[in-house]
Parts: C-alpha cells; structure tokens; sequence
C-alpha cells in the first residue's frame, strides 16, 4: 500500500493498451454525466456550490453503478483540486497518516486536495474520527461514498461536518441514453430486437456500469440476427435485485409491504412479499410482520384477521418452503382487503403514556379487595356495585382513580366490526350517564 500514496497520480496508459467500455465511456465533464439531476442541476446543491466557488465536505449516498467515483473525479477537476482517491476495504491507518501528510504538503504549496474515500462506512468510530481536524483546517475536502445509510453508519461528527446527498439508480430513459453513447463508441447497433433491448435495460437494474459491462459482453457476439429477449436471456444471467436482509433495503421493502397492505392494494403488497422473498428474505420474519399488521392497522374492525394470519403462520411451519409460502400469501390478501382500523393501537399507546403519568395513583376504595378487618375499616370495598345486580348489567361506576378525570381512550371507527363496538361504546357511555344523574 506504500507505493500507493507516495504518488498518488494516475501513470499514464499507452494509447492501445485495452480499455473496459465503462472506463472508455467515463464522462470528462460534469455536463456529460447521465442522471442525477437532483444533485447536479443549475439550482440542486452541487450546481449552487460550483455557481458559488464554494464546494464543502459531501457524502454521496446512493446504489453501486451510479457515478458516485465519476462525479468526485470531477468535482476536483472542476475545483482545481488535487484527487486522491482510497477504498476502506483496502486503507489502514498507517495508509490514512500519509494520505493526511501528502495533502499537508500539497496545501503548503498552495494546492487543496479532494479525497474520495469509497465504501467510507467500512472505517470504524477510529478511523472516521481520524478525517475530522483535517477537514477542519482545510487540508483534505472529504467526499465520502456508500451504498448504506449514513445515519446508521458514519459517526455523527463526520456528518455535521459534511453535506449528504443522495444518488439514484438510473431511470430506463437514463439507460437508454448511455446505450446510444456506448453503440456510438463502438461504432455498431446491438443485435437486439425491441423487445430483447428493453429486457437488456431491465437487467442492469439501474446499474450504468452494469449496463456498459452487459453491453460490452453482447457486442462481441458474432451473430446474423437481431436477437429476441428469450435468445438474450439465455446467453446472460439476470443481476440479482439489490438486497440486505439485515441492511437499508431490507428495512425499506418491509416498509414498502406494511404501507400497501395499510392502504389496501393486495397487488403492491404481493410485489413486495414477492421482492423479500426473492431477496432470501426468512418467511419467518414476514409471518410475524404480518401477523403485527392485523393487530395494528385492522384490529376489531375484523376480528378474524389476527386469526387468518396465525392459520397463514401455522400453515407455513407445517408446508415449510416454498408451499407454505402460499399461506403467508393469502393472510396478506385478506389483510390488504380487510376493513382497517388503529383504533385499538392508538388507545393502547394513549393508555401507556397516561399509565407512566399517573402511574403512582391508586385505584377507587370501592373496587379494592377487603380481605381483613383492618382494609375493612379503611373503607376497601365500601360501595362497591355489583354490576349483575344492576339495571341492565352495568353500574356505571367509576373505575379509575378518584383524582383523575375520566379519559376517552378506545374511539371505533365507522368500518367492520367496530361499526357495531362504537354503537356498544355509545350505548355504554349513555348508561354511564343515566347512572351518574340518578346518583
């Protein structure tokens, strides 16, 4: 790792030696990069810095394959920075100390360095700690990239110090675009059909780098016709989808799973039942996240939901994989078209805050057991109503504490089930107040 900051210029390639098309196709100029317009345009983040003359510490967050490298490479160059760039799979801190030391000398000369530091949420609390009072002083502009969240990953003072912004995949317009640029380097058309072409986009999976290396591959097949998205299948293997069982994706799709089977689409919900477990995702995982959306987004207002989900679960354990799979299936259908209601969930987290408030207060002397005289004599028990012995089975007495005033915690909506609970409910309160006149 020595040689590799002792200098840290790039040795100049002799003109013939052979060349990846993705590297061939590295854009030389802002201006040239496809995409990412939310961070690139006249009035996005980056165009405001460069407008300005002002560039500061960044953190390019977003999937492999979308220009985080490209885009740092051209920063510097448009900022007249120095650019070093390391990977922290590969850096240690020896290798950090004479990255820091060469920049020093370069500011002292006059020249700023930019630092592009791949995969920056591999370094530990350390070695992140270890970029600060160089960046503080100005010796090193960091720019960071990662395919994880920052906000799990890097130290909090690195981000206070640093601008995060987010890169996305490409969009199939934006892959399209870098397809024609490939075939105009290579001075040829892929022999691709319609069809097979589009299939070829969807392969990349928002990918540029991917996409030039597929496209790369197909150009130098020797072949008479156009070829079809079947014969195009055959001869390459599909990317595997994007996906971290214990990572940012698998907390978005989880996501992205509750919310359709919230608002009620069983089509979105299977497609994100489906894209976890293509990813490996444990069906175990998703019968109890399904199981906790029947309790928290429908709860009485189809009290059979929690049921079906625990039949679905059972089944599962029974069938294992992939027939039990089928299940899970239809317990997430039955919930996407249930009647919703959180009625329950809000009451219970309104009675665990009202709980931790008044948690010292005692309950009312009349619903207090008596077992001895002296609890006797203190009033436990006194007055209290036996409710079968009431008109209609029901007392109406006061059941909290005697210095509390009476919340309203369970609220039924108007849908399933918990349309004929909000009529109980009413008829209950209207007892309740019938009870309270007489007395």
């Amino acid at each position: 790792m020595a040689d590799l900051f002792a200098d840290d210029t790039p040795k100049a390639v002799p003109d013939n030696a052979p060349r990846p098309l993705a590297d061939r196709l590295r854009p030389k100029t802002l201006s040239e990069v496809i995409g990412q317009d939310q961070v690139l345009g006249p009035d996005a983040p980056l165009g405001v810095m460069l407008a300005s003359g002002s560039l500061s510490s960044l953190i390019f967050w977003g999937p492999p394959g979308v220009g985080k490298t490209t885009i740092a490479r051209l920063l510097a160059q448009e900022t007249d920075l120095h650019f070093v760039q390391i990977s922290a799979i590969f850096t240690g801190v020896p290798d950090l100390k004479k990255v820091f030391e060469a920049a020093k000398i370069r500011r002292q000369n006059g020249q700023g360095t930019l630092l592009f530091v791949d995969e920056i949420h591999r370094f530990n609390k350390a070695q992140q700690d270890g970029f600060l009072p160089h960046m503080e002083d100005g010796t090193i502009l960091l720019v960071g990239a990662t395919t994880e969240n920052p906000s799990f990953e890097l130290n909090a003072a690195v981000l206070s110090r640093a601008q995060v912004l987010v890169l996305e995949r490409l969009s199939t317009t934006e892959l399209e675009k870098l397809a024609q640029r490939a075939e105009t380097e290579l001075a040829k058309s892929l022999p691709l059909d319609t069809a097979a072409r589009a299939a070829l986009l969807e392969m990349a999976d928002g990918d540029g780098r991917a996409l030039l290396n597929l496209i790369e591959q197909i150009a130098a097949w020797k072949t008479d016709a156009a070829l079809n998205s079947e014969q195009l299948s055959k001869r390459l293997m599909k990317r595997a989808a994007k996906y971290d069982k214990s990572g940012e994706e698998h907390y978005n799709l989880i996501s992205a799973l509750h919310k359709s089977v919230r608002g009620s689409d069983p089509d979105a919900a299977l497609y994100w039942f489906a894209r976890m477990l293509e990813g490996g995702e444990d069906p175990r995982f998703l019968a109890r996240r399904i199981t906790r959306m029947a309790v928290e987004d429908i709860g009485l207002a189809d009290p059979q939901a929690q049921s079906v989900c625990l039949q679905g679960w059972e089944t599962y354990e029974r069938l294992g994989s992939p027939e039990g799979e089928l299940a899970l299936a239809q317990a997430l259908v039955y919930l996407a078209l249930a009647p919703k209601s959180n009625a329950i969930y809000t009451a219970y987290k309104d009675a665990r805050r009202m709980a931790r408030k008044t948690g010292s207060q005692m309950p009312p002397k009349h619903i207090l057991n008596a077992p001895t005289g002296l609890m006797k004599d203190q009033g436990y028990g006194a007055g209290y109503a036996y409710d079968h012995d009431a008109e209609d089975g029901f007392s109406g007495q006061n059941y909290f504490p005697e210095d509390m005033e009476r919340p309203a915690l369970y609220a039924p909506v108007e849908r399933g089930f918990e349309r004929d609970l909000q009529k109980r409910v009413a008829y209950f309160n209207k007892l309740r107040a019938k009870r309270q006149d007489e007395t």
